[in-house]
């Protein structure tokens, strides 16, 4: 019996108008109700899942949250941290500097400052509207060595950052996570810390084996969960990558793919 369902947020639960359809919401109240713990896992921030948490009526005590990429695992009601593995500020000057080299932006999330960047841009812009949270503008060099920095993204239009990826250095990916969410978004975080290891970390605080989890993701950040899970599902709209990681194939996200999946494999209709 599966006892955790992780779900990834844009592009999976969310639809292209960026919302929870009926009947997503229906199947994960059903499988709530036989006793099946629901998270989001999100590369945004929590307060781009708040709303969410809130429709979906995801905030008690026993209710958990997955950010960053599972950078951060809180405990929804409090926010009490369950797991946290973030980067400093001297991490993001490194990459700030290496994307300048590579002549793409970038941005990142501070624990103290929020969405911080070196120069706006519409990838920033977005980010912003997205999660509702103001820009600072700030030089990554002039970061204490130790800001506690939560994640780090080179952003441009997959024209430029498609040949800026493959110029990055072996030595970013030896020290760190690096996974792709969007076409315009490559993400670097702790080496320790992905959504796989959000997912891990939550398991073993409920006590609950890998072969009772549930994931289902569409994109290169959802990898490591779609790996880790007793049951990895891709989206129909997910990259070819991650589906050839997935154990099983559901609907598109504008087509109730995440119901089509827990009404199947939880609910057994």
């Amino acid at each position: 019996m599966y006892k955790l369902i992780a779900l990834d947020m844009d592009g999976t639960l969310l639809n292209h108008q960026k919302q929870v359809s009926p009947r997503n919401q229906a199947a994960i109240a059903a499988a709530r109700r036989q006793g099946v713990t629901v998270v989001l896992a999100s590369g945004r921030p929590l307060e781009g899942m708040s709303f969410f948490l809130e429709q979906l009526g995801m905030t008690s005590d026993d209710d958990y949250v997955i950010c960053y990429n599972g950078a951060l695992v809180q405990r929804a009601s409090d926010r009490q941290v369950i797991r946290s593995q973030l980067l400093r500020g001297h991490d993001a000057h490194r990459v700030q500097t290496l994307a300048r080299e590579l002549g793409v932006n970038v941005h990142a999330f501070s624990r103290n400052l929020g969405l911080i960047t070196p120069a706006i841009s519409h990838y920033t812009e977005h980010e912003s509207r997205l999660n509702g949270l103001p820009i600072t503008v700030i030089d990554f060099a002039e970061l204490y060595p130790q800001d506690e920095i939560l994640k780090v993204m080179l952003i441009d239009p997959p024209e430029l950052l498609g040949p800026a990826i493959s110029r990055l250095p072996a030595s970013l990916y030896e020290d760190y996570t690096v996974v792709q969410s969007a076409p315009f978004f490559l993400e670097i975080m702790n080496k320790h810390s992905h959504k796989g290891a959000g997912v891990a970390a939550l398991a073993e605080h409920m006590g609950i084996s890998r072969e009772q989890i549930i994931c289902i993701g569409d994109a290169g950040n959802d990898s490591h969960m779609i790996e880790y899970a007793g049951l990895g599902i891709a989206m129909g709209n997910a990259t070819d990558d991650l589906k050839a990681l997935a154990d099983h194939i559901t609907g598109m996200n504008d087509d109730d793919g995440v119901a089509q999946a827990i009404e199947h494999f939880v609910l057994g209709r």
